[in-house]
């Protein structure tokens, strides 16, 4: 198996997107830590299918917004796992609305989790990376980074700072074997989607070329890529997964 011992922490991996890329790094062969910040319920689920394929699960609660609890979760998983080979900087949240009416809180809160998060745990991470001189660090952007969304200009703001924080990182990294990669996701079936109404649902459909939403393993399998020896020469570049729509 090509991640066969290697460790990934995957950060909101305890539904949709970031439980998919969970699973599929553990049937890659890899050790997964899973996040979570809310539903241990759902974690364990998760850990369950990961330990079901034959690879060590370890659940990890901490919000990635709060700096004290990121570096705990991150010496915790240290601790029992080894060590970090790869991240997955998967934790994110959406507050929509105008901007003309959108409050001060939802916008901070967003850029938060979806962005300092990212900061937070990717800087407890790295120095574990550089002393190795090994590491595999992968964003989830998003389709929005790049076409924009009406009511999502906090959600969007924030996976755009992804884009550029991962291409500035990937070149402070490169030489020490660390690559850093963005994966950006489009229209997926996840709970988050679900809930959209009907109609909302169709016209994002009838945007994607391919005439269907994604999964969430489609998204999943492109990071395994990244996360595997088949993309060492990859790094500081957006994998889009989004049917067409851009």
């Amino acid at each position: 198996m090509e991640l066969e011992g290697r460790v990934a922490l995957v950060t909101g991996a305890s539904r949709g997107i970031g439980r998919a890329i969970a699973v599929e790094l553990a049937r890659a062969g890899a050790e997964v830590a899973v996040n979570y910040a809310a539903s241990e319920e759902a974690a364990r689920e998760v850990a369950s299918q990961i330990e079901a394929l034959g690879q060590r699960a370890y659940l990890v609660k901490f919000d990635v917004a709060d700096s004290e609890a990121v570096l705990r979760g991150v010496r915790e998983v240290e601790e029992a796992l080894g060590r970090i080979d790869i991240l997955v900087n998967n934790a994110g949240i959406t507050r929509d609305g105008l901007l003309a009416r959108m409050k001060e809180e939802d916008w901070e809160r967003v850029l938060s989790v979806n962005l300092k998060g990212a900061f937070l745990v990717t800087r407890a991470v790295l120095p574990g990376m550089m002393k190795r001189r090994y590491g595999r660090i992968i964003n989830v952007s998003s389709v929005v980074a790049f076409s924009g969304n009406p009511g999502q200009t906090n959600y969007a703001a924030s996976k755009a700072g992804l884009v550029g924080f991962s291409r500035s990182l990937a070149l402070e990294v490169a030489r020490r074997g660390i690559t850093v990669n963005v994966v950006a996701p489009g229209f997926i079936e996840t709970d988050m989607t679900a809930a959209l109404p009907e109609k909302a649902r169709e016209a994002l459909l009838s945007r994607v070329p391919m005439g269907r939403a994604g999964t969430p393993e489609e998204v999943a399998h492109a990071v395994v890529f990244l996360a595997s020896d088949r993309a060492s020469y990859i790094t500081g570049t957006v994998l889009h997964v989004n049917g067409g729509l851009w």
